[in-house]
């Protein structure tokens, strides 16, 4: 996933079609001078709509994409005919994404199977055509209703990843090296912090040909839910997420002060994220030997499964996935 071609967050503004007009014909031909209303109604606007598509996984292609708009129905016609409807605008996004209104924040609807779709912007209706207003004491109405005018407006577009798990920890704790070994993926990986400045998603193989997908959120920082480092930008992708795997490396001066921080910013930014199931992977534990681990252990924080990894040499990462995949399958 390539960081100039990833983009989660776009505004534009939308303009649905407006309906068009009813007919105001009267019937006239040869032999039937008085013939009656014979207006047909104005066609429906167009709307603007989201559609999901799980081949996607960026909203790049909406990037420069400033103003969208709908067509307008078309004027209704004689013989009762209505008018065309407006064309539709259908603009496909990927799974995860929220719409949202740009001037509250309020938000409109999420996208989250593929497929589904959703009206951003409804289509003005059809005005009714004047054989609608006929009756006994008015059998030649000479009016129409006009069509009634679309709809517009700034919208947000927010991608939040999916994924079953979700990689959480501090910069450099080695999140990308392990997303690396354990599935295809190929984030960039490097010995400085904030290496990784995009979500990068990884299939992990399992037994039995099942599979499970890894997303490795930018690091966390102390203060992000402030915005400070990258903030808020990356830590709505932990929305997302079926559980979290925390990862804390085994030469940090405190494991669980580390992970007391972690949980504490994911808390500030949204409580509801304690509510999934946890796994901590004490990671750069190659050097560690049987004694250490459990001097270590008595540091640890009690009930929650933890275990021991190396991802340069491939310690405990069976065991990882065990452990992630029983706390999938609760």
């Amino acid at each position: 996933m390539a960081s100039s071609n990833f983009v989660d967050y776009v505004k534009i503004h939308c303009q649905s079609g407006h309906g068009g007009p009813g007919s105001a014909h009267l019937r006239r031909e040869k032999y039937v001078p008085k013939g009656g209303p014979d207006g047909g109604d104005g066609g429906r606007g167009g709307h603007v709509i989201l559609k999901a598509n799980a081949q996607m996984w960026t909203l790049l292609h909406l990037k420069y994409t400033k103003h969208v708009s709908a067509g307008d129905g078309e004027r209704g016609s004689k013989q009762c005919s209505s008018g065309a409807g407006g064309k539709d605008i259908v603009l496909e996004v990927p799974l995860g994404t929220v719409a949202k209104n740009a001037d509250t924040g309020e938000v409109l609807f999420e996208l989250t199977e593929d497929g589904q779709k959703q009206v951003l912007m409804q289509g003005g209706m059809g005005g009714l055509g004047n054989f609608h207003f006929r009756s006994p004491t008015n059998q030649t109405p000479r009016y129409a209703q006009p069509g009634m005018p679309g709809q517009e407006g700034w919208i947000l577009l927010e991608l939040k990843v999916l994924a079953d798990v979700g990689l959480v920890g501090f910069p450099n704790a080695g999140k990308s090296t392990l997303l690396s070994k354990l599935s295809a993926a190929k984030p960039e990986i490097a010995d400085y912090p904030f290496t990784t400045l995009v979500p990068n998603l990884g299939i992990v193989s399992y037994r039995d040909y099942q599979s499970f997908v890894m997303a490795d959120i930018p690091g966390i920082i102390e203060g992000a839910a402030e915005g400070k480092g990258l903030g808020l930008r990356f830590l709505r992708h932990i929305e997302r997420n079926s559980m979290l795997l925390f990862m804390v490396p085994a030469d940090a001066e405190s494991i669980a002060a580390q992970y007391r921080v972690l949980l504490a910013e994911l808390e500030k930014y949204n409580p509801e994220l304690l509510d999934k199931r946890r796994v901590l992977a004490i990671s750069k534990s190659d050097l560690l030997d049987a004694e250490l681990e459990r001097m270590l252990e008595r540091d640890l924080p009690q009930g929650l499964p933890h275990v021991f990894i190396s991802s340069f040499s491939q310690k405990g990462l069976v065991e990882l996935k065990d452990i992630i995949w029983r706390q999938l399958e609760r």
